[in-house]
């Protein structure tokens, strides 16, 4: 599928030369936080099941950026359906780590105001996203649901057919997923309708954030789904496809905070320290 026909989304830019961000500092901040967080507390979890720390790495380092520039600004009644990454996804939609936690062994796959058995098929979750978006547009009540496909999700007729539907009722939905050959098999055919597809660079957090404010500003004010699309690019910007991407997206946001003036490897300390506090007192409470 032509790349160019894609809505694409700069890089995050070094500061601007007045000062002027539409990112307010402290929305910054807690982007970087919470990617953190997420990778502090996926380590954590692999650390209980005994994987190694490389595959842990090379796993988190793809979705990180992606996950927390989606879904920070979500509210608590938005539905979220995870495929494959419940435990980052639930803890940044607002489940407490005690619950993350349990969700990594696989008890929940939607967070919100709808929740079903992560045990059921992906299709049946893609449904009740879809079930719970429609209500929210007869309800007009400017809630969204979003679907979020991680690199291990199948499903591909499922997701199609998610997908049609979602667009046919213009439903007020987001779908989030990484690139690949099976998306660019969900997404075939999708164009020539005019679907919104949006494409970012996956290991960029302040990109992705730009790109899902517009998408859930759209789906929130009536304007239907769009797709995002994380590409996993590399330092030099090229896609490396399957292989382990060379860019850690905690590493690039920390270049991009210190050029603002706004992190020191003190500030990094103090957060992990704090957080790593915070996962002690969950796992034995």
């Amino acid at each position: 599928m032509p790349t160019n026909s894609r809505k694409i989304a700069a890089a995050a830019a070094p500061p601007i030369q007045n000062g002027f961000s539409l990112i307010s500092n402290e929305k910054l901040l807690a982007l970087y936080v919470t990617m953190l967080k997420c990778r502090m507390l996926q380590e954590r979890a692999d650390g209980l099941v005994k994987r190694r720390r490389r595959a842990t790495i090379e796993r988190v380092t793809r979705l990180e950026a992606a996950a927390v520039g989606t879904l920070i600004d979500l509210d608590a009644a938005d539905t979220l359906v995870s495929c494959g990454h419940d435990l980052i996804t639930g803890f940044i939609k607002g489940a407490s780590l005690k619950r993350a936690l349990s969700e990594f062994q696989g008890r929940d796959a939607v967070h919100g105001a709808r929740r079903i058995d992560s045990a059921t098929t992906i299709a049946a979750r893609l449904q009740a996203a879809a079930a719970g978006a429609l209500a929210n547009k007869t309800r007009k009540n400017n809630k969204i649901a979003v679907a979020f496909r991680g690199e291990s999700s199948a499903a591909v007729g499922a997701w199609r057919k998610a997908l049609h539907e979602a667009f046919v009722h213009n439903l007020p939905m987001i779908f989030l997923s990484q690139s690949g050959p099976d998306l660019d098999k969900i997404l075939a055919g999708l164009q020539e309708n005019k679907v919104p597809i949006m494409t970012v660079d996956g290991n960029d957090v302040v990109a992705v954030y730009r790109v899902a404010s517009e998408a859930i500003g759209h789906a929130r004010k009536g304007n239907g789904p769009t797709v995002i699309e994380c590409k996993t690019l590399n330092l030099t910007g090229r896609d490396d496809g399957d292989r382990p991407c060379e860019g850690d997206p905690i590493l690039n946001m920390e270049t991009y905070l210190i050029r603002k003036g706004l992190f020191t490897p003190k500030y990094k300390t103090a957060a992990s320290a704090r957080f790593s506090r915070q996962l002690d007192a969950a796992l034995v409470s």
